[in-house]
């Protein structure tokens, strides 16, 4: 009987590491829940090929757009937990997005398994060409003299969105916001000039940057950016403190085995540790940012704290 116990004890203790050597089996559907073109779209297809070669088995990107994000999250959230459906992100753009949509049918922090971040990529505070204006100084001064003129593009609810707000908040500043479809729109309507301004990820809008369709003036994050040393933060451009950004990453639903979470992380760290990758993400001048699952949690419920009391103290609401 004793030996039966050990022999019953020895197998269930091999079950994960089994699973682990198993994973995956068959292709993955990597859900990004904003439309094609934005950065988690672009960083799902950087990863998807080498995590592909790892694995041999194919990552399929799948864009579910919609609903400010809930429509890719709600998806994965109802998904086996196997992990073979997993969702990529801005995590701050669905948290957001519950925040401000209490009704909304998911939870980041109670329905999702981290698995890890993957980047941060502070957003690019950008003018039109046309706009009479080289710095962010000038650019208040604008806003000031011509109140509500000015056309700030965003989805409603987004990080980018919830960027200008706190911008407009600290500042001063009065503009009309014009609602898209996601960054990637949101680039598209400031270039052909039916809008005057936006905050928007970095890795998406550095392109459009460099291409002179569209006119830089600052940086949200902390420091200068590497990529950029010669453009200023906001914090130092007379807004202290102001840090906002792109942080993306990877999430499953929340009743996958620790093990295949623990696989997943431990792969595409390793893959953002690879010269190739940190040089893609670098040249669009986003961060490696391979946060474990712990630590990805913390951050979560962190973020979800500092927007719900910059919403609170605006009073913004989704109209």
């Amino acid at each position: 009987m004793n030996a039966l116990i050990r022999l019953i004890g020895a197998i269930l203790l091999a079950v994960p590491l089994l699973t682990q050597a198993q994973y995956p089996a068959k292709p993955i559907r990597l859900v990004v829940p904003f439309p094609a073109g934005g950065t988690s779209d672009i960083l799902g297809r950087i990863l998807g090929y080498r995590l592909a070669e790892k694995w041999g088995q194919q990552l399929i990107v799948d864009p579910r757009p919609g609903a400010a994000g809930g429509i890719g999250a709600e998806t994965v959230m109802r998904a086996p937990a196997d992990g073979y459906t997993l969702l990529i992100t801005d995590v701050g753009s669905l948290l957001i997005n519950q925040i401000l949509h209490p009704k909304v049918a998911y939870d980041l922090t109670r329905d999702f398994a981290p698995v890890t971040l993957i980047s941060y990529s502070p957003h690019l505070f950008c003018v039109h060409p046309s706009l009479p204006v080289a710095s962010v100084a000038e650019f208040i001064a604008l806003a000031k003299k011509r109140p509500g003129a000015l056309n700030f593009a965003s989805s409603p609810g987004g990080a980018p969105f919830l960027a200008g707000l706190m911008f407009a908040h600290r500042t001063g500043v009065e503009w009309t916001y014009i609602t898209g479809r996601g960054g990637a729109q949101s680039v598209m309507d400031v270039v052909s000039g039916q809008a005057d301004v936006l905050f928007n990820g970095m890795l998406a809008t550095l392109p459009h940057v460099r291409s002179g369709k569209l006119k830089l003036l600052a940086v949200s994050s902390e420091q200068r950016n590497s990529t950029l040393p010669d453009v200023p933060t906001i914090a130092e451009s007379g807004v202290p403190g102001f840090v906002t950004g792109s942080w993306q990453g990877i999430l499953a639903p929340r009743a996958v085995p620790m093990e295949i979470v623990s696989k997943l992380h431990a792969d595409i760290a390793r893959i953002l540790t690879l010269p190739e990758i940190k040089e893609k993400l670098a040249g669009q001048g986003a961060d490696p940012l391979p946060a474990p699952p712990a630590e990805m949690e913390r951050f979560l419920r962190e973020e979800r704290d500092r927007w719900a009391n910059l919403i609170r103290e605006t009073g913004y609401k989704v109209e």
